[in-house]
């Protein structure tokens, strides 16, 4: 569970914000504002596609700082906490005017304010994480009020606000980043129309000014150019964890022995799998919604609209919908459609569906009380890794309980001295399935604490024996150490070499040039996961833009180091002549039918020895594939291939007609992936591809016993379409004519 988080931007899109500073090739307010919206989407965008954390309790807030009040702003333009305005601001900011030559003096204290009564507004005495981030460049005139930046001060103070300032080519020490002989500026006073003042000094008192009031707030001071390279750096989630089990954890029948201990515990899981977006539960909404159509809205006392759905005028849930059918002779295809509530409920058991009636499943349903025991302890070296089922878990004891406290750190200090497991037994709640879980000893500096991982019954464990990997024994038990299947010493010794080589457990540098670790896992991120989250909020900023390429980061990794390669080039050769690795040929593809026929050493007549027929020429229903082989394997000439073809196709199509529903459907789809196969190896694809749109026609025109649209279907499900020139190039059918055979417009 995510705790509520309150921010507001506060963004100055002055005329100073158009400037090119420093080389960039983009102005400061596109550079800000690179930050911003990275930022805005990792909150705003999220609930407004649908597409990740859903969260309803991440609100923002943005002003408009030194905006010239024509287009989309006014000074201090302010929108309030709703889903999608954040996003909505977008536009208004990228349009605002930041070319005009007069400006007021800069209202950043103001804004502050502004920013300060919003989220008292909304968030009032609530728990609330509360946020305010201002993104300026220093270079307009700050109020001179020392009472109310104290205000400031004590306010934040008072309501735990964290104050986040980033300034565009701000110093920063820590960082590394100085600029030297800041631009002179020009500062309109507000009575003096064009005429302005040169100011050498104002960007470095701004900036000493923000710092002052950071450091009084406890809050972040920094410069954007650390910030914008920081956003490449995947961002944890993290999350208020939620108890899976609260009550005691027992050893021993309390009800029957008064030595039984009983601690009063709380189960949190300490990991969690992180999976990326899917994109199966939303789609594009296909008849996007009138501007002019009505929509419910709440208009807030202020003035503002709020409008909760918002953000499903782009997008709409993917609606699941199951059909049931059975077996009918006289329904269409001979399948009737029923509701669910003529269902029996069953359990598959193998390739039978085993029906069970409520009452018999009352009786093998376990009937269970919520309950965490301890049945048994094995010592830390009789325990597999490989048994462990789940991601673990944290039990600790009850948080106001000192006796639990103290009787919890006991267990704990005494599994962690004998070196042992704890064999647990959980049911997290009444009636809920019992599980085993192993309790494992954690001490912590601040906590202590038993972890969990669920293992599995002795009835689900199943044993398998494999052949071992350093010998092979024979039928008749002699062990041969020697043998083509089995590395030899040659082969163990260069390996081991290039693997020594290769070892990236020291061939990182740390800050002080010492041999570390080259992957430590703080760096490494999953490429699928972190990718696909940039490119969404790159998306809900950029709709057309194309989506830049991933963060170094997440690449960094995905190639071994160039120096290591080089060093170890000398053992991977002689690794690759101890084994003697080859270069396999590219596979070259020839007409079969021309190869010349392997012959037995014996020189004698296989097939004339078993009194069989050296050619094939009738197919039967009953042997078609085998038949269909081996009359291809046996002919000479196009003629005889496409016989064989055509003898196939005529089972095919009978097996269709005389299916009693689906029943045929998988050998005949069998037996047509065995024609596209063979005729693939024989180059000709022309063959396969008449046959093919033939039998379409013929499956649409309903001229394969009625209505065979089923089979279409499953045809088109296993990928048996025309052989196109991307899987053979002798092909005459290109890969948009075999993808729109999969069309039925022109039927």
């Amino acid at each position: 569970m995510a705790d509520k988080e309150a921010t507001v931007y506060i963004v100055d899109v002055g005329a100073s914000m158009g400037e090119h500073r420093n080389g960039r090739d983009q102005s400061d307010l596109d550079f800000a504002m690179t930050y911003v919206w990275d930022k805005i989407t990792s909150t705003a965008c999220i609930f407004t596609i649908h597409v990740a954390l859903e969260r309803k309790t991440a609100m923002l807030g943005v002003i408009g700082l030194r905006t010239d009040g024509k287009d989309a702003l006014n000074e201090m333009s302010t929108f309030s906490f709703t889903r999608r305005k954040a996003l909505q601001t977008n536009s208004k900011v990228k349009k605002a005017s930041i070319t005009s030559p007069y400006f007021k003096k800069s209202a950043a204290i103001s804004a502050i304010i502004i920013a300060i009564q919003m989220i008292i507004k909304h968030c009032k005495k609530l728990k609330w994480k509360r946020k305010i981030v201002l993104v300026t460049d220093g270079r307009g005139a700050l109020e001179d009020d020392p009472d109310s930046v104290s205000e400031i001060t004590k306010k934040i103070t008072e309501d735990a606000m964290e104050l986040v300032i980033i300034g565009v080519d701000f110093d920063d020490a820590e960082y590394g980043f100085k600029e030297e002989d800041k631009d002179p500026q020009k500062v309109n006073d507000g009575n003096s129309g064009p005429d302005f003042v040169a100011n050498n000094v104002l960007q470095a008192k701004n900036e000493q000014t923000f710092k002052t009031l950071v450091d009084q707030c406890d809050g972040v001071f920094g410069t954007l150019q650390q910030a914008v390279e920081e956003l490449g750096i995947p961002r944890s989630k993290t999350t208020r964890p939620v108890p899976s089990y609260k009550g005691p954890l027992s050893l021993g029948d309390a009800n029957e022995y008064d030595s039984a201990v009983c601690i009063d515990v709380e189960r949190y899981p300490r990991t969690a799998i992180r999976r990326p977006l899917a994109a199966s539960q939303y789609v594009q909404r296909l008849d996007p919604i009138d501007s002019n159509t009505q929509s419910t809205a709440t208009v807030l006392p202020d003035g503002d609209i709020d409008m909760p759905d918002a953000a499903a005028n782009d997008l709409t849930n993917v609606k699941s919908s199951r059909t049931y059918q059975v077996l009918d002779e006289e329904a269409p295809g001979g399948k009737r459609d029923v509701s669910r509530d003529d269902l029996a409920k069953g359990y598959e058991y193998g390739r039978t569906a085993v029906h069970i009636n409520e009452t018999d499943e009352n009786v093998t349903k376990l009937e269970t009380q919520a309950a965490l025991e301890i049945i048994g302890f094995i010592p830390w070296a009789n325990y597999e890794r490989y048994m462990s089922m789940t991601v673990s878990n944290c039990i600790i004891a009850q948080k106001t309980n000192s006796k639990a406290i103290m009787a919890l750190s006991s267990v704990v200090h005494a599994l962690f001295e004998l070196e042992s497991y704890a064999i647990a037994r959980l049911v997290p709640k009444s009636d809920k399935s019992p599980v085993i879980l192993l309790l494992a000893p954690s001490i912590e500096v601040d906590y202590q604490c038993l972890l969990d991982v669920q293992i599995p019954f002795a009835e689900d464990v199943r044993s398998y024996k494999f052949p071992p990997l350093d010998r092979v024994v024979t039928i008749s038990g002699k062990v041969i150490k020697e043998h083509r299947n089995l590395p030899s010493d040659s082969l163990t010794s260069a390996m081991s070499d290039y693997v020594d080589r290769m070892d990236l457990s020291a061939f990182g540098k740390d800050d002080e040039g010492n041999p570390s670790e080259y992957m430590p896992m703080t760096d490494t991120f999953s490429p699928v996961l972190h990718r696909i989250d940039q490119a969404v909020r790159w998306r809900a900023v950029n709709p057309t833009e194309p989506i830049p390429p991933p963060y170094e980061i997440l690449t960094r990794y995905s190639q071994p180091p160039k120096d290591l390669v080089a060093q170890s080039k000398r053992k991977l050769e002689k690794l690759m002549a101890a084994a003697n690795v080859k270069k396999v040929p590219p596979k070259v593809q020839g007409r079969r039918r021309n190869r010349n026929e392997v012959k037995p050493l014996s020189g004698l007549d296989v097939e004339a020895l078993l009194g069989s027929d050296k050619k094939k020429t009738n197919i039967s229903a009953q042997n078609a594939i085998p038949e269909f082989r081996q009359m291809v394997n046996t002919t000479d000439s196009i003629d005889g291939i496409r016989e064989a073809a055509q003898q196939l196709s005529t089972v095919i199509e009978a097996r269709i007609t005389d299916s009693f529903g689906d029943i045929a459907y998988a050998r005949a789809l069998e037996e047509i992936g065995v024609m596209r196969e063979e005729l693939i190896e024989l180059e000709e694809p022309d063959v396969y591809n008449s046959f093919a749109k033939a039998l379409k026609e013929k499956l649409l025109a309903e001229k394969l016993g009625g209505n065979r649209k089923d089979f279409w279907w499953e045809f088109r499900k296993s990928k048996l379409g025309l052989i196109d020139q991307r899987t053979l190039e002798t092909s005459t059918v290109t890969e948009d004519e075999a993808r729109a055979f999969w069309s039925l417009k022109q039927f």
